[in-house]
């Protein structure tokens, strides 16, 4: 939760604007389970990462594709723990037959773009000022991985 609500707090890499409490961190960790599991990156007893899958639309047809986050402590920059959660992640939607992954990241952040990209997404499109935070409309890139 202290990760993700910098993010919130101070950051475009969510577009959330209300910070999670306690209760519902862990409500968002009970929601996750098989192939839409949490994966936690830990270092020296201290959480320094997640990443999970989730659906990536409601309607039937998109059931094949998932789509992807992941979030590394600002504290433990590259380290490679974003690449090791992404590995596991995609491992995941690999092992549960998933055949498409998307990650949509503002299109500013070059790090999780570069992480991406490492991982083989490709960048598919560019949704113009789609969100609005810090008083500036955002862009958001759009990567695709074909499992």
């Amino acid at each position: 939760m202290a990760i993700y609500n910098v993010e919130v707090d101070n950051h475009v890499s969510t577009f959330d604007l209300v910070p999670r409490t306690h209760a519902e961190q862990r409500d968002w960790l009970s929601q996750r389970s098989g192939a839409f599991s949490a994966v936690v990156a830990v270092a020296d007893g201290e959480v320094v990462g997640f990443a999970s899958l989730s659906p990536y639309k409601e309607r039937a047809a998109y059931r094949t594709t998932v789509e992807d986050s992941v979030y590394v402590s600002r504290d433990h920059p590259r380290l490679g723990i974003g690449r090791t959660l992404m590995d596991h992640v995609i491992g995941i939607a690999r092992d549960s037959g998933f055949h498409s992954m998307i990650a949509r990241i503002e299109a500013s952040g070059t790090a999780s773009r570069a992480l991406h990209e490492a991982c083989g997404f490709s960048l598919v499109g560019v949704e113009r000022e789609v969100g609005r935070k810090f008083n500036r409309w955002l862009d958001v890139a759009v990567m695709q991985l074909l499992l």
